[in-house]
């Protein structure tokens, strides 16, 4: 079961691993973390995509996560109405001959190019993690040299 945490910690200097160890001592494997400031002061907000086999697990890292300095609140926000989004940035063979096509390849998805070499671009895509896999397998044909993603990052919707 895929689950999205969201912390909100205090901007410190060893918090990120303190995070990161509580899941890597009870072998669960993170598969996307991603942190941020937040729109408060000193305070930093770390979202978690990891993958559980029980509601068990999930609240069981709720609780350790909730136990750590510098931790001030933690929630899984994965079954309330929420956003999510991850930025990849991907480069692509692209010789002239074939760049219109992959322009109008990118189109349906939003995706941007950002930068132009002589035998490749830069491509920009955003949304989830699975809008950003169903875009790497249709680009995946022209050749792709080199991807970076951000990790998923997330809010609950509306007020809270």
């Amino acid at each position: 079961m895929r689950r999205i945490i969201s912390a909100k910690v205090n901007n410190s200097s060893g918090v990120l691993n303190r995070v990161s160890g509580v899941l890597t001592r009870r072998q669960f494997n993170i598969e996307s973390i991603s942190v941020g400031i937040t729109e408060t002061p000193g305070i930093s907000r770390i979202t978690i995509v990891v993958l559980v086999d029980s509601d068990y697990e999930a609240e069981q890292i709720l609780k350790q996560l909730n136990k750590q300095i510098d931790v001030i609140k933690v929630v899984d926000i994965t079954q309330d109405s929420h956003l999510e989004r991850e930025l990849a940035l991907i480069r692509v063979n692209a010789p002239a001959a074939s760049r219109q096509e992959i322009f109008s390849v990118i189109e349906p998805f939003r995706a941007n190019v950002i930068d132009v070499g002589i035998r490749s671009v830069v491509i920009q895509v955003t949304g989830t993690s699975e809008k950003i896999d169903a875009f790497v397998d249709v680009i995946k044909p022209y050749g792709i040299q080199e991807i970076a993603r951000t990790g998923v990052t997330g809010l609950v919707r509306g007020s809270r």
